[in-house]
């Protein structure tokens, strides 16, 4: 296995970090989750926007161009032969000296690592999850706002906890003001009379990728698809309730803090979005070849 390192690709077992990377040390980057379908990279461009965006938001420069970086993504596809798999893309604050200041570090550090992942198991994208609500509060959009896609996941790792603490494998993040932000690790949407509904970002949700893809297939079906404030009645009456993420891709939700989600099972329209967004992944994207 090959991991990009800085700016080339290394072999697993020399792809190592210093210790006094602000990385390891205090959470100080970003990063993205990209997903490889039939050889082609999906959404590579949006993921690598969104990567630079990120950094902005916390005055990080990215060491390579935005051509140099897709560039990168791809050869480390191919030195994989990587053609249906994961991507994460990170990029660290780099090395520096043992205290908060970023300026210390004089390069950003550039990783990139292909393999494989199964966020859940199969059989749950037929039956549904079941979800419970977090003690855990969603950060603060003026502390670190969750609409950075930073290293420092302790938020939604303390919020994991509990979900697994339950005997579940997901959870809900509410906001400060108590309304719906998003999973430990996902985008929420609630299915209600055929129009759907998702937290918007100054709720404490992040800015999904595929929660932005599923939002055009809905509307492309002809469905009422928006962004709504939330709270958890909202999710306890909806008809549907589902999940989405790179990793996860589109799953339902069948209980919500013990109340039953519709029938159960995942409903018409969740169904009906998965098979598009499947359809969608598997045929289009950045080739890899």
């Amino acid at each position: 296995m090959k991991i990009f390192l800085q700016d080339k690709l290394v072999e697993k077992k020399d792809a190592v970090l210093s210790v006094f990377d602000h990385g390891l040390l205090y959470g100080d980057g970003v990063f993205e989750g990209i997903r490889a379908y039939n050889g082609r990279v999906f959404l590579l461009d949006e993921h690598i926007d969104r990567l630079f965006d990120s950094a902005q938001a916390i005055h990080l420069k990215p060491p390579m161009s935005k051509a140099r970086l897709t560039k990168a993504v791809l050869d480390t596809c191919r030195a994989n032969r990587v053609k249906d798999g994961y991507i994460r893309l990170i990029l660290t604050r780099g090395i520096g000296s043992l205290g908060l200041n970023p300026y210390t570090c004089k390069k950003p550090c550039v990783i990139i690592i292909a393999a494989s992942i199964q966020l859940y198991p199969q059989a749950l994208y037929k039956s549904g999850m079941a979800i419970v609500t977090a003690g855990t509060v969603r950060n603060h959009a003026e502390a670190v706002n969750p609409r950075i896609k930073s290293l420092n996941y302790l938020n939604n790792v303390l919020a994991k906890i509990e979900a697994i603490h339950a005997g579940v494998m997901e959870c809900i993040l509410l906001n400060p003001q108590g309304f719906v932000a998003e999973a430990s690790g996902d985008n929420i949407f609630i299915v209600k009379k055929n129009a759907l509904w998702t937290p918007p970002t100054w709720c404490g949700a992040l800015g999904g990728i595929t929660r932005n893809t599923v939002l055009k297939l809905a509307r492309d079906l002809g469905l009422e698809a928006g962004e709504g404030v939330l709270t958890r009645y909202d999710l306890y009456t909806a008809d549907e309730v589902f999940l989405t993420g790179t990793a996860a891709e589109i799953i339902g939700v069948s209980k919500v803090d013990g109340r039953t989600i519709g029938k159960g099972p995942p409903g018409p329209v969740t169904r009906d979005l998965a098979a598009r967004f499947t359809a969608l992944a598997r045929s289009t994207g950045t080739p890899i070849a």
